[in-house]
């Protein structure tokens, strides 16, 4: 015969609707022809108050009837609305009368016998698998009921119950009768063991039930039925974007259980070793779902499994000079910590042999401390070992996974994003087998750990966390392309691109994930006031490998805080001039923050928006040219005004329509008086290693008056140019020449910007509307300057520098 047992978990039989939907299931998947085998568990939350009432019984505490009352009636409404057989009630009912009575006698006795309590435990499997065959009884479809404890024998070993296969098969074959049954529902964690009395397999027994019952039966395959849709990697209450697993191999999966993951009982895939019956975990919510298989094969990639951690932890530290090269030290330990009953999580020791850590349950910390203290007494006093500490508060983080073994640079990627994550590593151990890196931490920063490490094996190396400050035409224009451009990048490139913050001068929004750019005006006028340090806290966030801000602004305020972003690890990307061309030395700290890493300070948009200027002068400098003069047209802005700036057309009326389309500065005083130009010249300057400020840079203004600011103003007092702005232009004209407005810097940090009348043949009188050129007179570019031109104005193309900078940051990361 073909079978393939099944195991439904308490939350999958929580009431009556769940019943029947965990039949329903059988019957659709009947249809295979194989005999089914369904392992039940008690109704959720059954067992726990079951215990209770034993040990409140125990105590001769009255209230356990009224627990008995609510667990009788839950078990009789579910009954009712499944339409049951009575006969099936019947049975129930007296296994309450009967649970009655022995609770009495508890209180009689004053105490809970071992094997009453496992008797007690298990009642909950036993009405489980009563209500589910009688509901195929209901609906005239095979259900036999069996009781497992006339089943399955165990023996009862130091690490827990061993089951008797061949014992348990004569008796599994006796039910049978001669027939060919197509389905039996059996009690799971009940057994007996092998002088016949009452047992269990301990907590999670159903489990195990299922797959000793499969292999007394030589079954095709386990399925185990939960609410989750299959193992996760890591702890979802701890990392969000846990996710599950598609195939484990046995050994990945028991070092799973082991720490303590979501997935089997470390034994409860022995009985099927030997016979390489796969199992399969899946969830009764999302039936149609692959889930999780678990073979003996497994496979390689990826080469991390699964995160998960051991709570509620100490460490004890055993130090001394006297343990180097005597043989029995660790032996002694460990007997000590034996004899005490005290179980060892993990073990630790350098190869100096100069300590032995061990790490122990939180709640025999002490006593270990105790006990290990008194072995060593003698030692201690007489100096041979200095300390026998313990710590608190400790949790151990393993990093599970057959790919692991041989495979270079897993324990770095681990090992380099605790770090990254301020995680302090308490101790290290690494089995032979190279399927298991674990590390013990505090627990305060467990969580931050677990995250950091599920990023850096589960999110790409160029996974970015990006917060962007200022959503003005330029950051909006910005926010589009990234929008845009993601799914292509992370397609491609594996460039995970998150905008995970946007903040405007007031406000800010903070996303888990990614900021929904279709309610991004409607969320920022309900954002949390801003707050920088709190924006750069949420976007450099442990559980993602880098983090980057982008300003977008023309302010005097973010720049300020650069340094102690850069300082944090956080990168800075930026079209703002005030940084490049503000204080220098501020400027000189930035650069030195940048030099040192690992975050990195660009700002290729400064000058020229999204031509290549800096990266072509960075590549001349590093590549041992020597630079003599830099000149051209800076602005876009002025570019865009002297291009149109024709007969007819007031000059005051083009820097509104410029204004408009988004050319200018917010504030056009800053294209007019001439300073974004010579903030420019300074940046350029500061490259070449010149000590160059603004005041430094002969200026002249096209303004009527230097002082103005604000855009209301420069356009009131505009129209005053007008006639003066006129008449050069004519005088130009007449000459053959045609006004620029032009920035030049030689070597020796002789600087000026200004309006310049130039011939018309001169290169740089024929630009297209925006174009910024740039003119670099080196010494192997003397005759024949290289040049870079280009569109330098307008939100697109600005964004596109910034995206320039962002790519070649996430280029650099791997």
């Amino acid at each position: 015969m073909s079978w393939i047992v099944h195991k439904f978990g308490g939350s999958s039989l929580a009431d009556a609707d769940a019943f029947e939907h965990v039949g329903r299931l059988l019957l659709e998947r009947a249809a295979d022809g194989r005999s089914q085998a369904v392992v039940v568990s008690a109704m959720q939350g059954t067992t726990d108050a079951l215990i209770d009432m034993a040990r409140a019984a125990g105590r001769d505490a009255g209230h356990w009837r009224d627990g008995l009352g609510v667990l009788r009636q839950r078990h009789r409404d579910c009954a009712v609305a499944l339409a049951l057989p009575e006969q099936t009630w019947a049975a129930i009912e007296l296994s309450f009368r009967r649970l009655e009575h022995l609770l009495e006698s508890f209180g009689l006795l004053g105490s809970v016998p071992d094997e009453a309590m496992d008797l007690v435990s298990a009642l909950g499997e036993q009405w489980s698998a009563r209500l589910l065959s009688g509901w195929f009884e209901a609906v005239a479809q095979p259900g036999r009921f069996v009781d497992a404890r006339e089943v399955i024998r165990i023996r009862r070993g130091e690490l827990g119950p061993i089951a008797c296969i061949e014992d348990s098969r004569l008796r599994l074959e006796t039910l049978f009768d001669g027939r060919s049954p197509a389905r039996f529902v059996i009690t799971g964690f009940c057994c007996r063991d092998e002088q016949g009395r009452v047992a269990t397999l301990g907590r999670d027994g159903s489990d195990f039930t299922a797959t000793i019952v499969a292999a007394l039966l030589e079954a095709d395959e386990v399925e185990i039925w939960t609410d989750v849709d299959g193992v996760l990697n890591a702890d979802p209450g701890r990392v969000p974007r846990a996710e599950v697993v598609e195939r484990l191999s046995y050994r990945e999966a028991f070092e799973l259980a082991y720490f303590g993951a979501r997935v089997l009982h470390p034994q409860t895939l022995s009985p099927l070793l030997e016979r390489d019956v796969p199992v399969r975990i899946r969830s009764t919510r999302h039936p149609d779902r692959p889930g999780t298989g678990i073979d003996r094969a497994g496979v390689a990639q990826p080469p991390v499994k699964g995160l998960t951690c051991i709570r509620e932890l100490a460490l004890v530290n055993v130090e001394g000079a006297g343990m180097l090269g005597v043989p029995g030290t660790a032996e002694r330990v460990f007997a000590t910590l034996h004899r005490a009953g005290i179980s060892v999580t993990m073990i630790s020791q350098g190869s100096s042999e100069h300590s032995i850590c061990c790490v122990v349950p939180a709640k025999e910390a002490e006593r270990a401390e105790r006990v290990l203290g008194d072995a060593f007494a003698r030692e201690i006093d007489a100096g041979q070992l200095q300390s026998i500490r313990r710590q608190d508060g400790i949790e151990v983080l393993a990093a599970v996974g057959d790919g692991m073994a041989g495979a270079p640079g897993v324990a770095g990627r681990m090992f380099t994003a605790l770090g990254r994550a301020g995680v302090n590593i308490r101790a290290i151990a690494q089995g032979s087998s190279e399927r298991n890196i674990s590390v013990a931490v505090d627990a305060a920063q467990a969580e931050r750990a677990m995250r950091a490490v599920h990023s850096a094996f589960y999110l790409s190396e160029q996974t970015l966390s990006i917060g962007v400050i200022g959503p003005g035409q330029v950051g909006r224009a910005l926010l589009a392309q990234l929008r845009d451009a993601a799914p292509r990048l992370a397609a491609a490139s594996g460039i995970d691109l998150r905008i995970r913050a946007v903040a405007n001068s007031s406000r800010m929004v903070l996303a888990e994930e990614r900021i929904d750019h279709a309610s991004l005006d409607g969320d920022l006028a309900g954002g949390l006031a801003l707050d920088f340090d709190r924006l750069a806290g949420h976007v450099h966030a442990e559980r993602l490998p880098h983090a980057v801000l982008i300003d977008c602004t023309a302010s005097a305020v973010p720049p300020g805080h650069y340094a102690e972003w850069l300082d944090a690890g956080i990168h800075v990307i930026t079209p703002n001039k005030q940084a490049g061309a503000g204080d220098l030395a501020r400027y000189r700290a930035l650069r030195a923050l940048d030099a040192r890493g690992p975050a990195r300070w660009r700002y290729e948009a400064t000058v020229g928006a999204g031509l290549p200027v800096i990266q072509t002068l960075r590549d001349l400098i590093d590549s041992g040219d020597r630079v003599d003069m830099i000149e051209g047209i800076f602005s876009g802005t002025l570019a865009w005004l002297f291009n149109r700036f024709e007969p007819g057309t007031a000059f005051s009326a083009l820097v509104r329509e410029a204004h408009a389309a988004g050319y200018t500065e917010p504030d056009p005083a800053d294209d007019l008086s001439g300073l974004d130009v010579a903030r420019k010249l300074v940046i350029l300057g500061r490259e070449l290693g010149l000590d160059l400020a603004i005041d430094d840079v002969e200026i002249e203004p096209l303004l009527p008056d230097a002082d103005l600011r604000g855009a209301d103003a420069v356009f009131e007092a505009l129209p005053s140019l007008d006639a003066g702005m006129a008449a050069r232009r004519e005088r130009a004209a007449e000459q053959g020449a045609c006004l620029r407005y032009t920035a030049r810097l030689t070597a020796d940090g002789t600087a000026r910007v200004g309006l310049e009348e130039l011939p018309g043949d001169h290169p740089f009188a024929h630009l297209a509307l925006t174009d910024n050129v740039v003119a670099f007179r080196t010494a192997r570019y003397c005759d024949n300057p290289l040049i870079v031109q280009g569109p330098g104005a307008g939100p697109a193309v600005t964004a596109a520098g910034v995206f320039s900078d962002l790519l070649r940051i996430a280029q650099s990361l791997g």
